[in-house]
């Protein structure tokens, strides 16, 4: 029936005569620094998105994969051109949207509302650098379209998206209204803005996509509205200032000692400066928490080591959307690397998980999204989650943990249920780290214990900068970060090898991993992580 009633709207949306002024109403810029960079290579037609690179030139489904085209649609690269700050940056930006309005506004993707939606509040964030000294021709065409793409969006309202992109529909939804002075399309959007921060948002400020990349992003937009409505003075509805101070909280944990962040469910590296002002522009207040409970993410912090470990189960999933091919679901980015970690010392990254490419074409991304990419137990060469192009399928539905502290030393014990429907087992992982911060310890098992004959992997993905060096003498792996302190891995219970693995937060990167190989004996892996002491000759902690 909610389809019907939507479809209803939209018809007769369509039908209603649209007022469209000559310019926005209202002034507002966006917020954002842009990426020089980016920018310049669209200077010369090239279309950077989240390290998959293509020339822009086309906005059919054929120009690339479906985020590709989600992100040339929408219009945020206008903030990379801005940064360039040349006529010649201007003249590419409407040059590409004269293109755009010729050949790509007809597009499936670009009506989908939440495309529909980034691309206007990327206009009126831009129409200075992008319009206000351009032919009036091209003014009224961008006005046009606006108040057109307005007007469906609105009467599309609530968002069918389960992800951020609902949110992205209602920051939009207020950019057209306050632009245009539509007073209705105001007064729909804030009846359902609370639900919709509920809908996106656990209690703990965490995003319900999981992702590190995406929870600062859902901020950006948090911060926008709030903007919005205080530049025209109505008033924010008090859950917008609730979710603005959990979620910037929340995207606190996330931060590693180099102060980006961790790669967690399609998370690249970010630039440190832009966690910060995005922070700042949120007035988020406070030291980082040891955990969100609810979103499924925990930090373990001891003297100059940082532990941060993917404890929770993948959000769910929704059909994608049967025009567009945009996914709904909020695991459209989720990667099957449930129980994962990565760690940190000082500025310096030692364990990682491999990054993502979620723009880049399906076997090259679900690569990155399988579990052996992960920093965490494998079995039988099996996903703990399944891969879909629009989120996942099968997956883990319970993850348990647990979580204690003594006298500054931390454990963590979790488990998931991701390998019970295809093997009838339970993935559990137990973390120690000393309080020190110099040690350390951890256990992989699976139970019940599948024997011999189900071969299972436990992966160690190593930072680009960190050397490692095998010692099959000793029967472990000594590791020198970039400031040259010395770490030592060790483990009981498997064959330690080390491999090539590649890092893919940023440029790819050759870097090593630690792959231990259960013998099919021990029921249990154990292993330790400890810094090397002046002169190298033991270690601060014992085997685990």
């Amino acid at each position: 029936m909610s389809d019907v009633i939507r479809n209803a709207r939209l018809l007769l949306a369509k039908l209603k005569p649209v007022r469209v002024p000559d310019a926005p109403a209202r002034a507002f810029r966006d917020l954002w620094p842009g990426d020089a960079n980016r920018g310049a290579r669209l200077l010369r037609g090239e279309f950077e998105v989240q390290g998959s690179a293509r020339i822009l030139d086309d906005w059919s489904p054929a120009a690339g994969p479906v985020l590709w085209r989600q992100c040339a649609h929408g219009f945020a690269w206008l903030r990379d051109l801005r940064m360039l700050g040349t006529d010649a940056a201007r003249v590419k930006a409407r040059d590409l949207a004269e293109d755009w309005l010729a050949r790509g506004a007809a597009e499936p993707m670009a009506m989908a509302p939440e495309v529909a939606a980034a691309r206007i509040s990327a206009w009126l964030g831009h129409w200075d650098f992008l319009a206000a000294t351009a032919e009036d021709g091209f003014r009224r065409a961008l006005m046009q379209r606006m108040a057109l793409d307005g007007r469906a969006i609105v009467a599309g309202l609530p968002a069918e998206a389960a992800h951020r992109g609902g949110l992205v529909v209602l920051k939009g939804t207020i950019a057209a209204a306050v632009a245009l002075e539509e007073e209705a399309w105001l007064t729909r959007a804030l009846r359902f803005l609370p639900g919709e921060l509920e809908r996106q948002f656990h209690t703990d400020g965490g995003h319900v996509e999981r992702s590190p990349a995406t929870q600062l992003l859902a901020l950006q937009d948090l911060i926008e509205i709030r903007n919005l409505l205080n530049g025209c003075g109505v008033n924010s509805p008090p859950q917008l200032s609730t979710a603005l101070d959990r979620a910037g909280q929340a995207l606190r944990l996330f931060r590693h000692g180099d102060m980006a962040l961790a790669l967690f469910n399609g998370t690249r590296e970010e630039a440190p400066a832009l966690v910060d002002v995005v922070l700042t522009q949120g007035q988020a207040k406070g030291r980082a928490p040891l955990s969100l409970e609810e979103t499924g993410f925990h930090r373990l912090a001891a003297g100059r080591t940082l532990i941060l470990a993917d404890c929770g189960a993948p959000p769910p999933g929704r059909a994608p959307d049967a025009l567009s091919g945009l996914p709904r679901g909020a695991d459209r980015n989720a990667h099957a690397g449930t129980l994962s970690f990565e760690m940190s010392v000082g500025r310096d990254r030692l364990v990682v998980n491999c990054g993502a490419a979620p723009a880049a074409e399906g076997g090259w991304r679900d690569a990155l999204r399988g579990t052996a990419a992960h920093s965490t137990l494998i079995l039988d060469d099996t996903n703990s989650s399944e891969l879909k192009p629009e989120g996942l399928g099968r997956r883990p539905e319970r993850v348990e943990i647990e979580r204690q502290e003594a006298n500054g030393a931390q454990w963590l014990e979790a488990g998931h249920d991701g390998y019970r429907r295809t093997h009838g087992v339970i993935h559990r992982r137990r973390l120690y780290l000393s309080e020190t911060g110099d040690d350390l310890r951890g256990e992989d098992a699976l139970e019940p214990f599948p024997g011999p004959a189900v071969p299972w992997t436990i992966r160690f993905h190593l930072h680009p900068g960190v050397t490692a060096v095998l010692q099959e003498e000793e029967g472990g792996v000594l590791m020198r970060l970039p400031g040259g302190q010395g770490w030592r891995f060790r483990a009981r219970g498997a064959r330690i090898e080390l491999e090539e693995s590649i890092y893919l937060a940023a440029e790819p990167r050759r870097t090593s991993q630690i792959v231990l190989t259960s013998d099919g004996e021990a029921e249990t892996v154990q292993w330790a992580i400890s810094r090397v002491v002046s002169g190298g000759n033991h270690e601060s902690g014992g085997d685990g």
